[in-house]
C-alpha cells in the first residue's frame, strides 16, 4: 500500500484564502450602511411573500427601499473621490 502524503503549499492557505486585511476590513466597515439597509428591506420584502401586503407592509417596503437607495448614494458618493485617486 502507497501512502500518499500531503503537499505543504496545499494544506498551508494560499493568499487569496487569508484573513481579510486592515485594507479590505476598511472597505466592509465603509459598507456596512448599505449592507444593513438592504438586509432591512429583504426583511420587508420576505414578510410579505406569503400574504397579501397591507397598508402598512407596503409603507415599510417603501421606506426600507428609500433607506437602502439613500445609503447606497451615500456609498457612491463617499468612493467617487477615492476612484479618481487612483486614476
Amino acid at each position: 500500500m502507497r501512502y500518499i502524503d500531503a503537499v505543504q503549499a496545499i494544506v498551508t492557505a494560499a493568499w487569496y484564502d487569508r484573513e481579510p486585511t486592515t485594507a479590505q476590513l476598511a472597505a466592509i466597515e465603509r459598507e456596512m450602511p448599505a449592507i444593513t439597509a438592504d438586509i432591512e428591506w429583504l426583511d420587508a420584502v420576505i414578510t410579505t411573500l406569503d400574504r397579501t401586503p397591507t397598508e402598512l407592509d407596503t409603507r415599510r417596503i417603501r421606506r426600507a427601499r428609500r433607506r437602502a437607495l439613500d445609503a447606497r448614494r451615500d456609498l457612491a458618493n463617499h468612493s467617487a473621490p477615492d476612484a479618481e485617486v487612483g486614476a
